[in-house]
């Protein structure tokens, strides 16, 4: 297995240029055009990116989240949700980066085999990160009407979110 995972991505790049031959393509010049427009992206993703870190990195530092949270501990206690685990399921639709942080934590507190550990983990699986997916590639390409991606996306998540605390719960 070790070899075979050694020689998968040359085998695949000599195919490619055997594929590019065939068709008569001049596979290096492809390569330069496509590095070409990857930069180009990259340019044009960066300030959206600075932008998102940034505003994440004062909403987390603040403990806003925290605060706001604590107002509604009556409420998951009566679901037997646990309070540290809502951060994340707030959070992992804007950042990836900000819920595997938190995610961390929670192993290091609790243990990565702990009911919360795994519910951590069910729910880093179960959603994605819907507003930094629309703020990144869509503001790179330019589209400005967002409304209807973002309602499904956001309730994409919720199911995720709600499903992974029904399988923690069912199953652990």
């Amino acid at each position: 297995m070790n070899l075979l995972s050694k020689i998968v991505i040359p085998l695949f790049v000599v195919l490619v240029i055997m594929y590019g031959f065939r068709k008569k393509i001049n596979v290096y010049e492809s390569f330069l055009a496509g590095a070409k427009e990857g930069l180009y992206i990259t340019f044009n993703i960066f300030p959206a990116v600075i932008a998102m870190v940034f505003a994440i990195n004062i909403f987390l530092d603040s403990n806003f989240i925290y605060f706001f949270l604590n107002s509604f501990r009556n409420f998951f206690n009566f679901l037997n949700i646990p309070l540290e685990i809502m951060p994340m399921a707030l959070l992992r639709p804007v950042s990836g980066t900000a819920s595997l942080a938190i995610m961390n934590d929670i192993f290091i507190k609790h243990g990565p085999d702990s009911y919360l550990g795994r519910l951590a983990s069910i729910l880093q699986g179960c959603t994605d990160t819907t507003i930094y997916v629309l703020a990144l590639y869509f503001s790179s390409i330019g589209i400005k009407k967002i409304r209807y991606s973002l309602g499904v996306g956001l309730f994409a998540d919720f199911v995720g979110i709600t499903v992974a605390f029904l399988l923690t719960m069912f199953l652990f």
